[in-house]
């Protein structure tokens, strides 16, 4: 990683000395120096080359001084980890104070020791580093908050509906059984009566006519097996609804992943189904012999309603300006391949995160990609930061794809990655081990 430093200096001769010092860390591309003549200049470098990590600015310079420099940083919304070092003439104690009250981090006086301009430096950055990284285990905690609260509360909801779904839907299907038997023996008798009585009146024969006797006698059967496929969807959908929201335990459970991903499928069917902007969206299932996984299954069936939705929402974007035709002709799909994968695995250095995973042998691996628009560099290499997100304001909030980093890695000990290119659709990569090791609360 490259460290920007912005130096605020009206001598000339010190961007020399600079470049020659740190000659080795500009070279190896550690260090990277951004040169600026007074206050105001360093504002508008500020502005052009974020993310700076610190400012070495002098106090004395025409147009606008350091101490001045220093209260306008105060008063604009920049990076929290930026750190500002000040160097004043020797004795000049009266000039430090005032930068330290108005949040500088350290000092030097000159004439500059340049060997203990490098320690400061090293100092400061040690303590960005440190910063930046307490941020981000912030941001994680109150977005694992936030998310927690809301599956929560979704969580009750959908429990709630799929219990007062159950009700009625059991009550139906009870009399509907009834019903079937009911219409069976009815249609028998008026049978019986059609071979009795060959010949009817008039009156009767206008009546059968007039309600299409033979037609009801064929499709009322028909309509009782649709009423019954019918709610047994229904109670399907309850069944779903109930494994998807599972109230997760204090330790981990068996639990069958398929099925988790099987009820995402199925809480998601309305925003797969075709409409008159474009064709439905396929998914294709290659799911291979998996056994009970060792999980907490709520959180891992939030890890995949957050894939498959952003898979949906990549497809949709990506097919927005195009003719229903011409969406045809490329049919979006889906893809959701599951197995199990045997033997050690290398360390896995993970430098969004900072850390080093060795995984279990024996996993559970879910690949879900998709055809759509894919990313760039740029963005797949953040899409697991709190709070990132490419989506307009109001339609993310850049929290899923960090939270479900937070469930596979940190709850579960296993591992997620992203594969993706622009134009050519982008690939989710889990592993959870089969056994459970560590309580992973």
């Amino acid at each position: 990683m490259t460290y920007k430093i912005l130096v605020v200096d009206d001598e000339v001769s010190l961007e020399r000395l600079i470049k020659q010092r740190f000659r080795k860390s500009i070279r190896d591309n550690k260090l990277e120096f951004i040169f600026a003549h007074n206050g105001k200049e360093a504002l508008e470098k500020l502005a052009a080359e974020s993310p700076i990590a610190i400012i070495l600015t002098d106090i004395n310079m025409p147009e606008m001084d350091g101490l001045t420099l220093l209260e306008k940083l105060s008063e604009l919304d920049v990076n929290l980890t930026l750190k500002t070092v000040v160097v004043s003439a020797y004795g000049d104690l009266q000039n430090i104070r005032t930068a330290m009250n108005r949040g500088a981090f350290d000092f030097l006086t000159k004439p500059i020791d340049f060997d203990d301009l490098e320690i400061t430096i090293n100092r400061t950055l040690e303590y960005v580093q440190k910063m930046k990284q307490n941020l981000k285990e912030l941001h994680q905690a109150q977005s694992q908050l936030i998310q927690s609260e809301k599956m929560v509360s979704i969580g009750q909801l959908v429990a709630g509906v799929a219990h007062e779904i159950n009700n009625p839907v059991g009550f139906i299907a009870g009399n509907l059984d009834h019903i079937e038997i009911y219409i069976e023996e009815l249609l028998n008798i008026l049978q019986l009566y059609q071979a009795e009585l060959p010949n009817p009146s008039e009156v009767l024969q206008q009546q059968i006519e007039k309600v299409e006797l033979d037609f009801v006698i064929e499709d009322l059967p028909k309509l009782v097996a649709s009423m019954k496929q019918g709610t047994e969807r229904i109670r399907n959908i309850s069944t779903s609804l109930r494994t998807f929201s599972r109230s997760d335990t204090v330790q981990k459970v068996p639990f069958n992943i398929q099925e988790g991903i099987e009820s995402t499928l199925l809480i998601l069917t309305h925003r797969l189904k075709g409409n008159k902007y474009r064709p439905e969206i396929k998914v294709i299932k290659d799911y291979g012999e998996l056994p009970l996984v060792e999980c907490y299954p709520g959180q891992l069936n939030q890890v995949f309603m957050n894939i498959i939705a952003n898979a949906i929402d990549a497809i949709e974007e990506a097919t927005q300006g195009y003719t229903y035709e011409e969406i045809k002709a490329t049919s979006k799909v889906i893809t959701i391949k599951t197995e199990v994968v045997d033997g050690e695995s290398e360390i896995v250095n993970d430098d969004n995160r900072m850390e080093e995973l060795r995984l279990p042998s024996n996993r559970a691996v879910i690949r879900i990609s998709d055809n759509g628009p894919g990313m760039p560099e740029s963005v797949r290499e953040n899409i697991f930061s709190p709070f990132f997100t490419t989506k307009s304001v109001g339609a993310g909030t850049g929290l899923g794809l960090s939270i479900s980093w937070s469930i596979v890695v940190e709850k579960h000990g296993g591992r997620i990655d992203c594969i993706s290119k622009p134009e050519k659709g982008s690939e989710f990569i889990i592993e959870i081990p089969i056994e459970s090791n560590s309580g992973g609360g």
